[in-house]
């Protein structure tokens, strides 16, 4: 049976840190050393994390939430991006490329969602020719591979929903879509398979250096009554992969201040009777806010439209509003007509983490050696996010002068899906297993087993947020309005928890009516 998550982890976790079985002082969970110390279990964290776990290196990543993919990671477009629209030379330029370059063979290797649909961007205006023109040549500087501008009749002949007011096209063909969820997951249960050691609603207050490396002060949510730990994190490196924070952690030891701001972006996601609106992603000529907004499939069968892009102050903020999601849709009928506003099934809102410099920081910093930044991760930060983990890793094991292990296990399967199965296997399946002929999620066609599945994985889901990004049940049209008492029923059987405990996502959160835990302060 799956226990209750804690701050520093599973409960059989905690235990084996009491028994001294772990790092840390025996009887003692004030205290844990690691070799690194990951800030973030977003896709860039959990990228790094996954390299680094190539390495004879102890890594411990530090999450406030309760689950990985819980931040920036969870909301964004979902795009593999090409590479044509930043800056020749920029750390968004090398990356992108690199990390689209690694992609299809990282989803096989770790078994998640991804498909190279192309990617088209839009122009309106005759005037407009030499911009488009322009990003075509930068994307040739960055090195974009059969990057080509097509005439208003080859656009329609690929997607013949675009508009009428399009003249002509940038197309790329090595531009994608991807699972962000199955992404960031999968980086997260490779490294664990492999070492690395998951610590949620653990939030880092404060970092020293020490002569050894860095002491990270963190609060840490304990056990059932949530009471609020102080916890000492030592590590000889430590990597800021933050988002939004990412600045909130470098300024605590470097005077070379960086300043982020979140960039607010809203989505509408429509039913998978919309999915096939358009095959490509389709982008409007980039402004100075960003790429504007986009309408493309999911890997799921979806269409999404957005985002929006406004800078706020609150790092917390990503409430949706009317006005914002009503100017997605004015904004998106330039680029397609006759899309079916009447199936959108959900709205969303992300934050981006731009930071003043408008480009990455990725790197040890120059006067706190040890500390290594992945900063200012906005778009292209999914696509760049592999190529990221190998830098910044390759980075620390030199410092660290150590070596590969050898015992490393570079492949990752993903959860069962019976839908992928043929009518023979998928019986044989629920003989030996009846949970998986047990349809919970009627919308997504999800069984009980794949909820277990997604619970028993490391890191497991603890939440209903978790189970929907590790299986999609209440992804589907009726947002879980079906499905979603059972998977608590599940959940709480699986974590050996009351109902009333079970959370959205984080403390707080819980779904039904009850006494909730107090968050106690130390």
């Amino acid at each position: 049976m799956r226990s209750l998550l804690v701050g520093g982890g599973r409960l059989e976790e905690l235990k084996a840190v009491r028994s001294g079985k772990k790092r840390g002082k025996e009887d003692n969970m004030r205290e844990l050393d690691y070799d690194v110390a990951v800030i973030g279990g977003g896709v860039t964290g959990c990228a790094i994390a996954r390299e680094l776990s190539k390495y004879n290196l102890s890594i411990g990543v530090l999450e406030r939430e309760e689950d990985v993919c819980s931040g920036t990671s969870k909301a964004n477009s979902a795009i593999v991006h090409a590479g044509f629209d930043a800056e020749p030379g920029s750390r968004k330029a090398v990356f992108n490329l690199k990390g689209n370059r690694m992609m299809e063979e990282l989803s096989k290797e770790l078994d998640f969602p991804f498909q190279k649909n192309g990617s088209l961007v839009l122009c309106f205006l005759e005037e407009d020719r030499p911009a488009l023109e322009a990003l075509y040549e930068k994307g040739v500087k960055n090195g974009v591979e059969d990057l080509k501008i097509l005439t208003a009749k080859e656009v329609r002949a690929m997607e013949p929903n675009v508009t009428d007011e399009v003249v002509a096209a940038l197309y790329a063909p090595t531009g994608g879509i991807v699972c962000p969820f199955g992404l960031n997951i999968a980086f997260a249960e490779n490294a664990s398979e492999n070492g690395a050691e998951f610590h949620f609603l653990t939030e880092v207050k404060d970092i020293r250096k020490t002569e050894k490396g860095y002491d990270l002060m963190a609060e840490c949510l304990m056990g059932e009554s949530l009471t609020a730990e102080n916890v000492t994190i030592h590590a000889s490196y430590v990597v800021n992969a933050a988002g939004v924070y990412a600045d909130v952690f470098h300024n605590m030891v470097s005077e070379e201040k960086i300043h982020i701001v979140p960039r607010k972006g809203d989505y509408c996601l429509l039913d998978k009777t919309a999915g096939k609106h358009v095959n490509s992603t389709i982008f409007q000529l980039p402004g100075k806010m960003g790429k504007g907004v986009l309408v493309t499939p999911t890997v799921h069968g979806n269409l999404l439209i957005g985002p929006t892009a406004a800078d706020v102050e609150d790092k917390e903020d990503t409430k949706t509003t009317a006005e914002e999601l009503s100017n997605i849709m004015e904004k998106a009928t330039r680029s397609v007509k006759n899309l079916p506003f009447r199936q959108v099934i959900t709205s969303f809102s992300g934050l981006r983490a731009h930071e003043d410099g408008d480009d990455f920081i990725v790197g040890e910093v120059s006067d706190a050696e040890g500390f290594f930044d992945a900063a200012g991760i906005e778009s292209p930060g999914l696509t760049s996010a592999p190529a990221i983990g190998i830098y910044i890793a390759e980075l620390i094991a030199d410092k660290a002068k150590t070596s590969k292990k050898p015992d490393f296990h570079g492949t990752r399967k993903g959860i069962l899906n019976p839908q992928t199965l043929s009518s023979e296997e998928r019986e044989a399946l629920i003989e030996k297993d009846p949970r998986y002929g047990t349809i919970v999620c009627r919308c997504e066609g999800v069984s009980e087993g794949e909820i277990v599945e997604a619970v028993k994985r490391s890191p497991g889901a603890v939440s209903m947020d978790g189970v929907k990004r590790r299986v999609r049940a209440g992804m589907g049209r009726c947002q879980a309005g079906f499905c979603g008492p059972r998977t608590i029923e599940i959940l709480a059987r699986e974590t050996g928890r009351k109902q009333e405990e079970i959370c959205k996502n984080r403390p707080g959160s819980e779904m039904l009516a009850g006494n909730r835990p107090r968050r106690v302060k130390p």
